[in-house]
């Protein structure tokens, strides 16, 4: 399968609603944000506080064009936690941060307008 961040790309091919609900997408708040200088690809290693059911988890994110490491603390974000987890260099992501991009290319975080509590499940 293949991501396209064309704006102008056609949908995805259909998918049934139990594919939607498989993917397990949460809220929750970045509680730190560390240089990730080992990475390939210019990234930052967060810790994501999703609640007291999942807990906090670590992902690796590529963000570093719009986000630096104090901005993010306190950040509410969006993030897959039902991927297994996925070695980046000498560190273990455990879910996926998501967002979109912007007209660069560049990740644009995925996050609720108004605060909701941490372990939210998008729906």
């Amino acid at each position: 399968m293949h991501l396209s961040h064309d704006p102008a790309a056609p949908a995805a091919e259909r998918i049934e609603f139990s594919q939607f609900l498989a993917v397990d997408i949460r809220a929750g708040t970045i509680v730190d944000a560390q240089p990730f200088p080992e990475a390939r690809k210019p990234a930052l290693k967060l810790k994501i506080d999703f609640g007291a059911a999942i807990g906090i988890k670590q992902s690796s994110a590529q963000i570093t064009r719009h986000y630096d490491c104090a901005s993010l603390v306190g950040r509410q974000i969006a993030a897959v936690v039902n991927f297994p987890p996925r070695q980046v260099g000498p560190f273990i992501s455990e879910v996926l941060t998501v967002g979109f991009p912007d007209s660069g290319g560049e990740v644009v975080l995925f996050s609720p307008d108004r605060p909701v509590p941490n372990g939210a499940r998008l729906f």
